[in-house]
């Protein structure tokens, strides 16, 4: 018996050990989702996923950051080799690609019972790319679109009390500037490695870039010559230089010095104008919506939303994630990190979006977007109408020629869509 009592004080923190082990194996463990997203947008999830996993103590986010330059072929990848992760940042013209591969999972049926979530809330045009078919497969979480940077200052001196609103009057303002700065600078820059600024020309006519069920090119279309024509009258008049981007040595330096006056970009300006343009140029630049043809104009509907994948296990977690983000008051704090522009009309009327002079002509353009085709081959359209323009802008091809060789490429490009759709149709 004594023998016994000298064992089990020796044996005491061992057998403790054992059931501190076995104890803390029967607690359960927590829900781990797998989040992909790109760019800075993945770095600053870090700053606001830790008060929703304070809310949901069960679930634990992984992200993952994936360069943009290799996001698209990793996706599809994962698709191919079934490695998706629960929930994605997908690039609106990524949407019906994945949709088409069955990748994506319908989020209708937990749109319409989140209370968290108002569709309506949303402006339509950032809404629409979600939805093919009548079906919703994302939530937006952040749009770009595209509108007129300006030099308020060079403006003035050219007779212009403010930027206009219509082509026409577009057209005389840049000609006044480009007789103020002389034959070495420039109303206007279009980067000819840039296919958005052609882009939304052409989104601001009445006929689609594509014709029959988004079958066939619609590039000789009067609308798009239209478009076409008053592009490449800005080159031609020498208002825009024949130039890509990356043959501007610094584009912020030069806006700064007046190479040219007005500049069609996205929101992600605003900080890079404000952090590179010297003090004393705060105030020489503003932003405007779009001009049309005829009055105030449309642009594109851009941007990124959150999807969940049709195979993760985890789905109604990945959702709760997707209402949390969407959250007006989360917005706005990813607004102040990222400077993307909120999808929800909510999120614009407080914070530091609300009184931001330059954020106001992007808050009067998303109420006037309009959506792009929406299928696979987008993206390769687009670069191959990038190239017509470029050849049309460096004389190397009539708009005649450039647009009836285009829509022979478009044409071909959507052969297997054709081939697809008279398949569905006959069965």
């Amino acid at each position: 018996m004594a023998g016994l009592n000298r064992v089990l004080p020796a044996a005491l923190p061992a057998v403790l050990a054992l059931l501190v082990g076995a104890c803390g194996q029967s607690q359960p463990q927590p829900e781990v989702l797998h989040f992909w997203a790109e760019g800075v947008e993945a770095e600053v999830l870090a700053q606001l996923l830790p008060e929703f996993e304070r809310t949901h103590p069960d679930v634990r986010v992984e992200v993952q950051q994936l360069a943009w330059t290799a996001a698209h072929e990793k996706l599809l990848t994962a698709v191919a080799g079934d490695a998706t992760p629960d929930l994605c940042q997908l690039g609106n013209t990524w949407i019906p690609e994945l949709v088409a591969l069955h990748a994506l999972e319908p989020l209708q049926a937990r749109v319409s019972t989140s209370p968290l979530i108002a569709s309506n809330d949303y402006f339509p045009g950032v809404w629409q790319p979600n939805v093919l078919d009548g079906v919703l497969y994302g939530v937006p979480w952040y749009v770009d679109t595209r509108l007129v940077f300006y030099r308020s200052d060079l403006l003035r001196q050219a007779g212009y009390a403010g930027p206009a609103d219509n082509w026409a009057d577009w057209l005389r303002q840049m000609q006044a500037i480009k007789q103020l700065v002389g034959k070495d600078r420039y109303a206007v820059l279009l980067p000819l490695n840039q296919f958005e600024p052609l882009q939304v020309l052409a989104l601001e006519q009445p006929e689609s870039m594509l014709r029959d069920g988004n079958r066939y090119g619609n590039f000789r279309s009067a609308s798009f010559r239209r478009a076409l024509a008053f592009y490449h009258s800005l080159f031609q008049q020498s208002l825009a230089p024949v130039l890509t981007e990356t043959q501007v040595s610094n584009v912020w330096n030069e806006f700064g010095r007046g190479y040219f006056s007005f500049y069609v970009s996205g929101p992600w300006n605003i900080a890079e104008f404000r952090r590179r343009l010297a003090p004393g140029q705060q105030g020489s630049w503003m932003t405007a919506p779009m001009p049309g043809p005829d009055g105030p104009g449309v642009s594109s509907a851009g941007g990124s939303s959150l999807v969940i994948f049709e195979r993760s296990r985890h789905k109604a977690s990945a959702f709760a994630v997707i209402e949390y983000l969407s959250q007006p008051a989360v917005q706005q704090r990813f607004h102040e990190l990222t400077g993307d522009l909120p999808p929800r009309r909510s999120s614009w009327q407080s914070g530091v979006i609300a009184n931001d002079p330059y954020t106001r002509a992007f808050r009067t353009q998303l109420e006037h977007l309009r959506a792009f085709p929406q299928l696979p081959e987008w993206e390769q359209i687009m670069q191959a109408m990038r190239m017509m323009g470029e050849r049309v802008a460096r004389g190397e091809q009539t708009e005649a020629e450039a647009t009836d060789k285009l829509d022979a490429e478009v044409d071909a490009m959507l052969a297997k869509r054709r081939w697809l759709l008279s398949r569905k149709a006959q069965t």
